[in-house]
Parts: structure tokens; C-alpha cells; sequence
């Protein structure tokens, strides 16, 4: 019997366009995710950087950018948050049959523009409707390593074989079931997460 229900955040509530990142990147010389853009961006996800850090990071990298341009560059793959979705959330967090959590792979740059698009009181009522809120770059752990998976098991006191885990990175659910946990790999444009009652197992 499921109890506890874990959801990621980027394109399960908030709407994704993963490829404006390297869109908004090309004019400033990106070509391809190189190792090293993709290690700089993992360790800021983790919480290993500052956001300065990153930023003049990512400018020394690409050097006709400067900090404003950066951010912004950074931030336009996200989209919006549709209210009907967090409609459904409220009334699942009324409702009180399961603990809610969050855990998102995310950063301090991507939180504050969220909560400037969405308004402080939109994002406060989503915040709400969780026990707790995780997201890596707070806790220095990311999706897919067991260990945060492991750390919201513990942390909480939760079954993994009555946690239910939802996802749009198949990656990320994978993990999650080597431990147990049931999940459902949501997959964005044909599903959404107002379905939820219908995947639970």
C-alpha cells in the first residue's frame, strides 16, 4: 500500500524547454555539451558552487557573455506553472491519504527566477503542500545517486515499498527502483501529473 509520494518538480509541476539552455548559449559560441559544462553545471546542481562562481565560471567559457546575459540564458528553460496543476496538488495535500515530498535536482539561479515568475504567494502555496521540501542544490545530493533517495528514506522514515516516486528522467526512476521504491517515469506531451490517482499501483 502506497503512503508516500515523492515528486520531481521540472516538467511534472513547472513546464521545461530543455533546449532553450544551448539556444540562448549559441550565441555566445556554445556548439556541444562538453564534459566540461556538464560536470560545472552537475557540481552547481549539488550545491558545490556559488551562483557568482558558476556564472564567472560559464563567462570565462564564453567570453562575449557577460553575468546578466548568462543568467538569463540559464534561466530560459523554464517555462511556465500551470495553476490547474497546482489545483490538483492542493486538493491531494487536503485530502491527507499520503505524505507528500518534493525532491528536485535544481539550483539557486533556477529557485529565485521560479518564485519571481510564479509569485511569492503561488510559490508558497505549493511549497505548503508538502512535509518537506527538497531540492540538491540545499542538500548537496542529486538524482540519480542512491544516496538521495536513500537520505529522503531515512530522513522521513519511509518504506521504500510504500513510497511512490514520479519523474520525467527515466534515469532518475531507475535508480529509485534498484531501492524498492515504485515509481512512475512520467512521460512529458503524453501524460500528466492531474493522472497521478490513475498510475498509483
Amino acid at each position: 500500500m502506497i503512503k508516500n509520494i515523492i515528486f520531481d518538480f521540472g516538467d511534472i509541476f513547472i513546464n521545461l524547454d530543455k533546449e532553450a539552455v544551448f539556444k540562448e548559449l549559441a550565441k555566445y559560441g556554445f556548439t556541444s555539451l562538453t564534459p566540461e559544462l556538464d560536470s560545472l553545471a552537475k557540481e552547481y546542481e549539488q550545491g558545490l558552487l556559488s551562483s557568482k562562481d558558476f556564472t564567472a565560471n560559464l563567462i570565462t567559457i564564453f567570453p562575449e557573455a557577460n553575468e546578466s546575459k548568462i543568467k538569463e540564458a540559464w534561466n530560459s528553460i523554464l517555462l511556465d506553472f500551470p495553476l490547474y496543476r497546482l489545483d490538483f496538488l492542493e486538493q491531494l495535500a487536503q485530502e491527507k491519504n499520503y505524505r507528500l515530498f518534493l525532491l528536485s535536482n535544481t539550483n539557486a539561479l533556477h529557485i529565485s527566477h521560479v518564485i519571481k515568475t510564479m509569485g511569492k504567494t503561488n510559490y508558497n502555496r505549493f511549497k505548503n503542500c508538502f512535509e518537506k521540501f527538497y531540492l540538491s542544490h540545499e542538500i548537496q545530493l542529486r538524482k540519480p545517486n542512491a544516496t538521495i533517495y536513500e537520505y529522503v528514506l531515512e530522513q522521513n522514515n519511509l518504506k521504500a515499498e510504500e513510497t511512490f516516486f514520479i519523474d520525467d528522467t527515466k534515469e532518475n526512476t531507475d535508480a529509485a527502483e534498484k531501492l524498492g521504491i515504485r515509481c512512475w517515469n512520467l512521460l512529458v506531451g503524453s501524460d500528466d501529473i492531474i493522472n497521478l490517482k490513475t498510475k498509483l499501483p
